[in-house]
């Protein structure tokens, strides 16, 4: 079959899928929240059922990071995230307040499209897929083709618990024939509702293009800094754990080290202990070659793999116990490779003379990438902590913390999520660890509390007349509310008439 012939099928398969999407989403919406519930915690038990089979699936067909990690993440989207949402309320009445009268209705979005990353197939998939089906909306997949099998099994295993459970036919689907095309004939087609991506840049703009809102889990850089008050020794034994998590392909991952010139080589020191190499210049330079092909994409022979296999590629010798490779780095610039998001266990060290300079050191490696991402402390101070927390352009700020892990929620108290916004500043709608209430409208309900004259807080019409002379301003002649309803609906003409322009 040559390309063309694929193209064609796969918008062709597009189609389908979303017109059966649609349909099947029509019956999911007169669903209550009881019955998804119980479609979602079928669909949460298969998935926890064949998490070990799925982690060893993903690991050699994609050949990145640790199936052991990727293991602990299968548990982490199926069992932990379904103990999480469980008692939720996300569809029908969400809230009430008889007090001032409004009712807060949850409204599935309709159909989604969702684009997992091959780093996380399982993982994600599994999240996605959870998480839109407690909301009341169908989901549709485009797999990733580097992790095209694992994606498929997945979705074949959650398919077939939820529809055991009664979820329509058609509520999750996923391409079969995978080509760009297709892809973006899923986004781009009229009953598509909201496209949620996870690690796939080369497919953001086309998403952003069809117009639809769109919720992306970008690129982070987040940078780690450890302050003078900080226990060093477990700040580094966070960032190893963190930076080693599935050889470092998790968004929210540690890129950078900054550290306090007090402190510096005491935690150089405590590095080394700790399993870090740090490269000398020329080390550096032979391995940042292979960082980013000719395009300036992320070379994917370096995502996910362990510290001796990269100095084994870039010939550095390193002892057996390597587990980190440090870089000594002064500045930040979009060419240096070492300022930019390494999907990798290598880190970049700064070194600045206080807090204050190592706050401008991470605004600047956030805006060189990872805007709107994550950012880390390491401190005991208070009010440090709370200056990082109010100046960083990020949507997370994590408190000694490993990043990985605390960023998608299982070592903090944030939502337990594997698509995290970067709001506004990443080119985002949303902040949110995504959870399911970022896959609802919330249709608000008010009853009649006042009247229109009770806006005038029971004055005579003359008597406001009178009020706003004395202030200065000269207003129509009103003398009665009538008056004062014309004249409102002759300025409501008007704003709509300069509205045209």
């Amino acid at each position: 079959m040559n390309r063309i012939d694929n193209d064609l099928l796969s918008v062709q398969e597009a189609r389908i899928l979303v017109e059966n999407a649609r349909e099947a989403q029509k019956v999911l919406a007169a669903f209550p929240q009881g019955k998804l519930d119980q479609i979602v915690g079928r669909m949460a038990e298969a998935a926890f059922k064949y998490a070990k089979e799925l982690a060893h699936m993903s690991h050699e067909e994609t050949g990145f990071g640790k199936w052991q990690d990727k293991f602990v993440k299968n548990i982490f989207a199926s069992d932990f995230l379904h103990k999480k949402i469980r008692d939720m309320k996300v569809v029908g009445i969400i809230g009430e307040d008889k007090e001032n009268k409004t009712i807060d209705i949850g409204v599935p979005v309709g159909v989604i499209i969702a684009l997992p990353p091959s780093t996380n197939p399982a993982s994600t998939t599994i999240y996605k897929a959870l998480i839109a089906i407690k909301a009341g909306n169908a989901i549709v997949f485009a797999p990733h083709p580097k992790a095209r099998k694992t994606i498929a099994t997945v979705l074949d295993i959650l398919i077939r618990a939820a529809e055991e459970s009664g979820l329509p036919s058609g509520a999750i689907g996923y391409l079969r024939t995978l080509a760009v095309d297709g892809t973006v004939a899923l986004m781009n087609h009229k009953d598509t509702s909201l496209i949620l991506i996870t690690g796939v840049p080369k497919l953001v703009k086309a998403a952003y293009t069809s117009g639809k809102p769109t919720i992306y889990g970008g690129p982070g850089n987040g940078p780690a800094f450890i302050e003078r008050s900080a226990d060093l020794k477990k700040a580094v034994a966070d960032i190893i754990a963190s930076r080693t998590f599935d050889n470092g392909i998790v968004s929210a991952s540690e890129q950078s080290i900054v550290a306090e010139e007090c402190i510096a080589e005491e935690i150089r020191r405590e590095l080394r202990s700790q399993g870090a190499y740090f490269m000398s210049e020329e080390e550096s330079a032979r391995l940042s070659k292979f960082f980013y092909r000719p395009d300036n994409s992320l070379n994917p022979e370096i995502v996910g793999r362990s510290a001796l296999e990269l100095a084994q590629k870039s010939g550095l010798s390193v002892p057996e116990n390597t587990k980190v490779l440090i870089s000594e780095q002064k500045y930040v610039s979009p060419t240096n490779p070492y300022s930019r998001e390494k999907l990798c266990p290598v880190l970049a060290f700064y070194v600045e003379k206080d807090w204050m300079n190592s706050c401008e050191k991470c605004i600047e490696l956030l805006i060189n990438e990872g805007r709107g991402h994550t950012l880390v402390i390491h401190s005991e101070n208070e009010n440090v902590i709370r200056e990082f927390a109010l100046k960083k352009p990020v949507s997370r700020v994590l408190v000694n913390t490993p990043a990985s892990l605390g960023g998608i929620g299982a070592t903090t108290n944030l939502f337990p999520a594997l698509t995290l916004g970067s709001g506004a500043a990443g080119g985002g709608f949303t902040s949110d660890n995504v959870t399911p209430m970022n896959l609802i409208n919330i249709r608000k309900v008010g009853y009649g509390v006042r009247r229109l004259e009770d806006i005038t807080n029971g004055l005579e019409v003359g008597e406001v007349e009178e009020t706003r002379e004395t202030q200065g301003f000269a207003p129509p002649s009103i003398e009665t509310t009538q008056d004062l309803k014309e004249l409102l609906e002759k300025l409501m003409e008007q704003l709509e008439w300069y509205g045209d322009y």
